[in-house]
């Protein structure tokens, strides 16, 4: 799902790293917007032409396939970006509309906002699921009751950043403003993964009491 952090570096040292050290993100949502740009720069290039766009697209995400394999990226993670290039491209050939090449987009965003939120209600905060996994903690984290609470609140960032999305991507599909879904795309893309990273982790120490000590060591509540 697009904007979801992701790990594609190591962690720093214990006690010093941020969430942006533990899940990366930043990295992978900045070749994401690679493909979108393509395809606007075939689009008009081509006198708005969707094949065009389309070849300009596919042949991007390929390359940036290569790249991210190359730099030692996950390859599920890898096939999964250029499969949804694939996919956004065979919708808008289709349907033969350009605007559904974002398509997607649209979907992945309102399917995130629903999991994100989702995950809070029943207590299995989405954040707090990712860094566990980073960490190997499995569900230790779920133990500690201050964990617990922080990754809740903490996620709620992340889920007003795929509304956030939403609220912009609906309107400009709706209206088949095809520039503007690209500008879109890339203006919500990295700088809001950016942002979400620094907030949650804000939001996430300060949910934390005194004397905590850290994501790396859960706390268990004596039985």
């Amino acid at each position: 799902m697009n904007g979801t952090p992701e790990r594609d570096s190591g962690p720093a040292e214990p006690g010093s790293e941020s969430l942006a050290d533990l899940l990366g993100g930043r990295r992978g949502a900045v070749d994401a917007t690679l493909p979108p740009l393509a395809f606007a720069a075939g689009w008009l290039l081509g006198g708005e032409s969707l094949w065009g766009g389309v070849g300009a697209a596919l042949a991007v995400g390929a390359v940036v396939a290569g790249v991210r394999l190359r730099r030692g990226d996950r390859p599920r993670s890898v096939l999964i970006g250029l499969l949804a290039v694939c996919v956004a491209a065979l919708i808008a050939v289709r349907t033969g509309r350009a605007e559904n090449f974002f398509l997607i987009q649209v979907l992945s965003n309102a399917a995130s906002a629903l999991a994100w939120t989702v995950s809070i209600l029943i207590r299995w905060p989405l954040l707090g699921v990712l860094v566990g996994a980073v960490l190997g903690q499995r569900a230790g984290w779920r133990r500690d009751p201050a964990l617990l609470r922080g990754y809740g609140r903490a996620s709620w960032v992340w889920t007003a950043t795929y509304l956030l999305r939403l609220a912009v991507f609906v309107p400009l599909y709706l209206g088949g403003q095809v520039l503007a879904l690209v500008v879109a795309r890339v203006a919500l893309t990295w700088p809001l993964v950016a942002a979400a990273l620094a907030l949650s982790w804000v939001v996430l120490r300060r949910s934390l009491p005194a004397g905590h000590p850290g994501l790396r060591h859960p706390v268990a509540p004596p039985r």
